[in-house]
């Protein structure tokens, strides 16, 4: 989850807004960059580890970005996030928390928990993390869904092991999203993945983008190709988030930071314009 500076020196931002996808059950539009919670939300209860943390929030709203991603797993995150967002975030958050237990019971207390520490009444979208549990969660998923409680329900994973999983789950499930790895060296979710989720109409959120940092360590001490500007892309990792952007089925990545340089630098990889398939192969190539 390292942010998009570690291998390229960040250059200015391309101008022009965020762009948008649709939420193919609704019709929402959603910015395509998001902000990932897992590690840089983990922090305690003090004004110094949470001040920047601040800082990061307002910048990608102040950008029009709006989705976070969070969950009961990360420790911290939730009750963190929740009380950083300000009343004005909060009217424009796309709040995506996750369920993470066994057991119908337990997942309703998990989720009522959550909405608590997120400081909301009802969440955009709940995911069951990792599949745990998967039939009993969803369940409830959908009745909450039925009364108003949840806006969009989804699932998760983290690796392309449980890529089978997901396709079969996907096959026989109406979803609203489904979350998964996916970078230019990790392309797995081409060959099946990523196109059912276009067939069946799901909204597809990728963690990962970066491969926990190791994504740059392809290309440490490459000068980035002077064909980047033609993407308008001003560092490797704004390379890496518009070869992912680039493939239709792709609605939303959620790369995870807690450091403003790093956020931005993120957050201009949504802006511009993104690589054909003659492009997407150099990008793949440089990052193999």
């Amino acid at each position: 989850m390292a942010a998009a500076t570690v291998a390229g020196k960040a250059g200015a931002a391309p101008a022009g807004a965020l762009q948008t996808r649709a939420i193919p059950s609704s019709g929402e539009n959603l910015p395509v960059i998001g902000l990932g919670t897992s590690g840089p939300f983990e922090v305690a209860a003090t004004p110094a580890a949470r001040a920047p943390l601040a800082q990061v929030l307002e910048a990608f709203f102040a950008a029009g970005a709006c989705l976070i991603d969070t969950s009961p797993m990360y420790s911290t995150a939730e009750g963190v996030l929740g009380d950083l967002l300000t009343p004005a975030m909060h009217a424009r958050a796309f709040l995506a928390t996750k369920v993470w237990t066994r057991g119908e019971q337990a997942g309703i207390a998990q989720m009522q928990r959550s909405a608590q520490l997120l400081h909301t009444r009802r969440l955009d979208l709940i995911q069951v993390h990792n599949l745990l549990d998967l039939d009993v969660q969803l369940r409830t998923l959908h009745a909450w869904k039925d009364e108003g409680r949840v806006r969009y329900v989804g699932v998760t994973h983290y690796t392309v092991s449980a890529y089978p999983d997901l396709i079969r789950i996907l096959e026989r499930e109406r979803l609203d999203f489904v979350q998964f790895n996916y970078s230019p060296a990790t392309r797995e979710a081409e060959k099946r993945l990523l196109p059912l989720a276009q067939e069946r109409g799901t909204a597809v959120l990728v963690n990962r983008p970066f491969e926990d940092g190791a994504l740059f360590a392809r290309v440490r001490n490459q000068p980035l190709p002077s064909w980047a500007a033609d993407v308008d892309a001003a560092s490797w990792g704004q390379l890496a988030l518009k070869f992912i952007l680039s493939h239709p089925a792709v609605t939303c990545i959620i790369p995870a930071t807690g450091k403003l340089a790093h956020l931005e630098d993120n957050l201009a990889g949504g802006r511009g314009r993104l690589p054909d398939a003659a492009q997407r192969a150099q990008i793949a190539r440089l990052f193999s």
